[in-house]
């Protein structure tokens, strides 16, 4: 399960989800400007107070770390365990 934390008008998250996307990875987007306790769950979970965050199977990925992220993406479909 792919989660990407974001709000509205990061350029950051966005490129995020470019990057999910060109690769035709499905991932649910978590808005934590939608209210306070989207945001206190968010803190919770991740430790973070700034986006994006990005949560593949349990595992956090800080900002965005292209590298990172493309490396998580092959693990996803080496494993099979993505949809498109």
């Amino acid at each position: 399960m792919i989660i990407i934390y974001s709000t509205p008008h990061c350029v950051y998250c966005d490129k995020v989800k470019d990057l999910f996307d060109k690769h035709k990875i499905k991932y649910t987007v978590v808005n934590v400007a939608e209210s306070d306790e989207t945001v206190e769950n968010f803190r919770e979970k991740t430790g973070q107070m700034g986006v994006p965050v990005t949560e593949i199977n349990g595992k956090f990925i800080i900002g965005y770390k292209e590298s990172e992220l493309l490396m998580s993406i092959k693990e996803l479909k080496r494993e099979g365990d993505y949809q498109i």
